[in-house]
């Protein structure tokens, strides 16, 4: 009998399969795609030699992850690679508000009346990455906080609104670039929390920047994969699980998996017909002759670009996707990995990623409306699009199960929705089955590349099962 199994083999499978391989547990990985990685592949979508990430593509909080750094990835070819600038908001008089790994270049590119305002906003917590990350990147009433004093400020301003974070805001600049960050989570603006998240980002990228991985997102789930082998750990791909039953026997089955898919395999009935999925993305990856010619010099040098470009437009285009409405001039997250990274692409060519949000399972096309926002900050563009590959919210879910309805956040932001998620539980990482856990971004801390719900998923696993060994 084997000690664990997991199901999944997204960053969150695969960071628990290798915390209880190294505490020399017997585990093994069972992933339903020829592939490992979940949200984390690089594919050739395109043209050959365009290397895509098909979902995550930068990563803030990976860089900065308190189960990675403890691993050491980079043993196993994991290679971070910095923009000049981790992200850039530009204005269409070809301004911009830029996040810059320096705290005074972030503050001054917002202007004169706001930049002390930003920096008295985040002075108590620079410095403090390791400690906030720790405390926050978990649920939240599990232990005690490693730094009180500052997990209390933080919570503070963590807990309102970014709506009501930008009144402390005088310009368009600031308040643009935080309503951009905040919109990372998809969720309304005025909904509680997400101030939190816009700090966290702007903190990660002065602690950490917003690095890609060279070679793809893939070199995340490939160094994980290689640091459970080294513990014997096993990985198997084309492998779907349908119930339990076709796993082998094991004292702890892992899910990686959405909720509602864990509860159809365990055999637990409605144990999660409560939760709640949010807005669908609407993706797309170019192949491109040359870089996107943004009038914003400051774009030009940046990993990420956000195109919103005010705080009420951003607003605006998440409320309509809330509220199933398409918006026609989307917010839009980009990244831009081939300017530092020259295995993604050709030779002078380039790789594009593209998203916006759209309602739950929406089945249109918006790649007009993306591409007119597009030429909106970059006249010309669409001259240089040599391929694209488009996703709406059926291609995104048909492409990884967790992504229901095309929501890449694998459970609503909404309200308290990254605190409590995926049901109000003492410990969300248990079940009502002994033996059945869930770990993936359906529970705290949510969406993104840390690996972080599958760290507090394996500690369960091991204070469940270690008194028995």
């Amino acid at each position: 009998m084997l000690d664990a199994v997991v199901i999944g083999a997204g960053p969150n499978g695969l960071t628990a399969a290798v915390e209880l391989a190294r505490r020399g547990m017997a585990v093994e990985v069972f992933e339903a795609h020829a592939t490992i990685g979940g949200g984390a592949r690089t594919e050739e979508l395109t043209l050959p030699g365009f290397r895509h990430d098909p979902c995550s593509a930068v990563h803030p909080l990976a860089a900065g992850s308190p189960a990675f750094t403890a691993m050491g990835l980079e043993r196993f070819g994991l290679q971070w690679l910095h923009p000049d600038i981790p992200m850039a908001h530009p204005f269409p008089d070809g301004t911009a508000a830029v996040l810059a790994r320096s705290v005074g270049e972030t503050a001054m590119s917002l202007g004169a009346h706001d930049a002390g305002t930003y920096r008295r906003l985040l002075a108590p917590f620079l410095g403090k990455w390791d400690s906030l990350a720790a405390d926050f990147l978990r649920t939240q009433w599990l232990g005690l906080p490693r730094d009180p004093v500052t997990y209390a400020r933080f919570g503070l301003a963590a807990a309102q609104p970014v709506a009501l974070l930008d009144r402390r805001f005088r310009d368009q600049k600031a308040r643009g670039l935080f309503a951009g960050l905040a919109a990372h989570v998809i969720a309304p603006l005025t909904s509680p929390g997400t101030a939190g998240a816009a700090i966290m980002f702007a903190l990660a990228a002065h602690a950490g920047g917003w690095p890609v991985p060279r070679g793809g997102s893939q070199a995340v789930p490939d160094a994980l994969a290689a640091l459970l082998r080294l513990h014997g750990g096993v990985v198997h791909t084309d492998f779907e699980v349908k119930r339990l039953d076709d796993l082998p026997p094991a004292r702890a089955y892992i899910f990686d998996t959405s909720p509602t898919a864990l509860a159809r395999i365990a055999g637990l009935g409605n144990a999660y017909r409560g939760v709640r999925y949010g807005p669908g993305v609407f993706k797309i990856d170019y192949a491109l002759s040359g870089p996107v010619p943004w009038t914003s010099a400051e774009a030009r040098r940046a990993g990420t670009v956000h195109l919103g470009p005010t705080s009420g437009e951003i607003g605006t285009a998440l409320r309509a996707a809330a509220d199933g409405r398409a918006p026609s001039v989307p917010f839009l997250i980009t990244s831009q990995p081939s300017l530092i990274d020259p295995t993604r692409a050709p030779e002078g060519k380039h790789t594009f990623w593209v998203y916006g949000h759209v309602p739950h399972g929406w089945e249109g096309d918006a790649t007009e409306a993306v591409e007119r926002q597009l030429e909106r900050f970059a006249p010309g563009f669409r001259d240089l699009v040599l391929a694209r590959a488009v996703a709406g919210p059926p291609q995104l879910a048909a492409r990884n199960a967790n992504y229901v309805g095309g929501d890449i956040c694998a459970g609503s932001a909404a309200g308290l929705g990254l605190v409590i998620r995926p049901k109000l539980a003492r410990n969300p990482y248990t079940t009502a089955h002994p033996a059945v856990f869930l770990c993936s971004q359906s529970a705290p801390p949510g969406p993104g590349v840390h690996g972080m719900a599958g760290h507090h998923a394996a500690r369960a696993v091991w204070r469940r099962l270690r008194p028995v060994r």
